[in-house]
């Protein structure tokens, strides 16, 4: 993967793609179990952008440097979406650092986004307070969004793994 330098970007494409993911595109964070890790929980963050046309999205791939693109089967939805901590510290978060956003709401997923890339950075994802943390920061991301393991859940399993937390 190559370390995307965002002043590299046309503006005009630049604008156009911000503009794209302001519209259609989403910011995540996964909680998924596992039992192999030190705590019950991978965490990782993802951004996607979904679309019938597949050739915005092969803009996203080209000029982000990272990523992957593919078809869901059952309705033809093409999905770019980048999930490798690594692109998303020096590609994805830069892109969008340097092209910004218009709506308040994307602006704000964006800047908690962010914050949990951060705390992933510093490894706080790894303790309870870090997870509180997060849970606590992605609350209001994507409106709430559908989410597979609500808030308490996740610390259920968590006190049920760590019962001396």
């Amino acid at each position: 993967m190559t370390i995307l330098n965002p002043r590299q970007v046309p503006s005009g494409l630049g604008n156009y793609l911000a503009g794209f993911a302001d519209g259609e595109g989403s910011f995540h964070v996964v909680f998924r179990k596992r039992k192999d890790y030190k705590i019950p929980w991978k965490i990782s963050l993802s951004f996607n952008v979904s679309q019938k046309d597949p050739v915005i999205l092969s803009l996203f791939k080209k000029h982000l440097k990272c990523g992957s693109l593919r078809e869901r089967k059952n309705d033809g939805v093409w999905y770019y979406e980048v999930t490798n901590f690594y692109a998303i510290q020096n590609n994805v978060i830069p892109f969008f650092n340097q092209f910004g956003f218009l709506s308040a709401k994307k602006k704000r997923d964006f800047s908690k986004f962010q914050k949990i890339a951060k705390l992933i950075e510093t490894q706080d994802h790894l303790t309870v307070k870090g997870i509180q943390e997060i849970l606590e920061i992605r609350k209001e991301m994507n409106d709430g969004g559908k989410r597979n393991y609500s808030d308490e859940e996740i610390l259920r399993i968590l006190r049920d793994y760590m019962p001396n937390v």
